[in-house]
């Protein structure tokens, strides 16, 4: 039964879904943040590899705790699971061509940058279907934005950083 706590809406008042949630939300904030700061941070070691390493393990958690909250809420929630399972395998993508750069330059790069950005895209989109009908401003919108903001900011700063690093090693 959906409701309201802390005067915010949840989808369900039931204290295990109010529980994973109290995971959920830290988990995926944080995932947002530390996503946006490897995506501005320089391509070299340090911040930017550290941050992508915690923007990896915060979205681990919160696709983890997002597969438990739509068990619990099927199938209303199914298609929020649709777009966190297409945005964990996107980021698993890029994790992975990471690890194995011996794809050759630049490929294993565009393989990772695509993948990580792909998956940034899936959990802003995921954030504002959910909750998009509720946020001040956001709610005025149609709902079709929910679904396609985040993909008409994301793929074009994609493509930038794409053609930006067409064949440059670091």
């Amino acid at each position: 039964m959906a409701g309201r706590e802390l005067g915010v809406e949840v989808g369900s008042t039931a204290p295990l879904f109010l529980a994973i949630l109290a995971v959920h939300v830290p988990a995926g904030v944080a995932a947002v943040v530390s996503g946006a700061i490897a995506a501005a941070s320089p391509k070299r070691p340090g911040r930017h590899p550290r941050t992508g390493t915690i923007y990896f393990w915060c979205l681990s958690v919160t696709f983890a705790s997002l597969v438990l909250l739509s068990a619990l809420r099927w199938p209303h929630d199914a298609h929020l699971l649709a777009i966190g399972t297409l945005g964990y395998v996107a980021a698993g993508v890029g994790v992975l061509a990471r690890r194995h750069e011996w794809l050759g330059w630049p490929v294993w790069l565009r393989v990772h940058g695509t993948g990580m950005a792909l998956s940034y895209i899936a959990l802003l989109t995921g954030f504002y279907v959910d909750n998009g009908p509720s946020l001040p401003l956001w709610d005025r919108l149609p709902h079709l934005t929910y679904w396609l903001l985040p993909a008409l900011v994301g793929l074009p700063l994609l493509l930038r950083a794409l053609q930006r690093d067409r064949g440059e090693h670091p």
